[in-house]
């Protein structure tokens, strides 16, 4: 299915995972797939909650630094959004493998090696889990803004926008507006920050309502992240159950 400004995702097309998902996105594309819970090694045992192991497999070599880093990111944000304590002593299990990157990716800045692929991550990580019906204290939203040298924003940059970048933001929010990862490289103040949370928190949200004016603001650009989540998972429901329309 096709949803939001390029969006593509498939749901559940794995038939050894217990729920899978494929996101693809701005010209990365992630399959994902989630175990669990199952059974765990003693030695990975947690007594009172579940244990979470995030596997990252590059589009081509072996994994290194940069993908214990994202494991790292994900895992705790995972942690955040399972109800983990639901299944003391067993293990949740999420593989993202990467299956391809936009050119520019390949032969990326030195100063911002990590962030461009987390959002997208992030996405699959969340549609795999819904996908396994693993149960969730809250859904949520990520979403790659970059700074530029003339102080704009921009939402899923260009090669040239990530040229003239100041700094680089990774942002995830839940649907009712909680700031759940926040990342950044690059130089800017706590001005600049504070308008990149305010522009990210429009895109990842339907509306936000400022406390200090009251006033409700929406991406100018129409990009809304929430519906893309709510009529990805609407479009999966309506086609699980159209085999009770048969039987009517």
């Amino acid at each position: 299915m096709t949803t939001g400004k390029g969006s593509k995702v498939t749901l559940s097309h794995l038939n050894r995972a217990d729920g899978s998902a494929t996101y693809s996105d701005n010209g990365y594309s992630i399959v994902g797939a989630v175990n669990g819970p199952v059974e765990v090694q003693r030695r990975d045992e947690l007594p009172e909650e579940a244990a979470i192991d995030v596997i990252i497999r590059p589009a081509s070599g072996v994994g290194g630094v940069r993908e214990r880093h994202l494991e790292s990111i994900i895992e705790a944000t995972l942690r955040q959004v399972i109800l983990i304590k639901n299944f003391p002593r067993t293990l949740i299990q999420v593989t993202l493998q990467v299956c391809q990157i936009p050119e520019h990716h390949r032969t990326p800045r030195q100063d911002s090696p990590n962030l461009l692929l987390l959002p997208a991550l992030l996405q699959t990580s969340l549609l795999a889990l819904l996908s396994a019906c693993i149960p969730l204290s809250v859904t949520f939203m990520s979403v790659l803004v970059v700074v530029l040298s003339d102080g704009n924003f921009a939402c899923n940059p260009s090669p040239d926008e990530l040229e003239q970048a100041a700094s680089i933001h990774v942002l995830a929010f839940s649907l009712h507006g909680d700031l759940l990862v926040v990342e950044s490289e690059g130089s800017f103040d706590i001005d600049i920050w504070q308008g990149v949370f305010d522009y990210a928190k429009s895109i990842c949200c339907t509306s936000t309502t400022t406390k200090e004016e009251g006033r409700r603001t929406a991406p100018e650009d129409g990009t809304n992240l929430e519906g893309f989540l709510r009529d990805t998972l609407e479009k999966k429901i309506a086609l699980d159950q159209t085999w009770k329309e048969s039987l009517r």
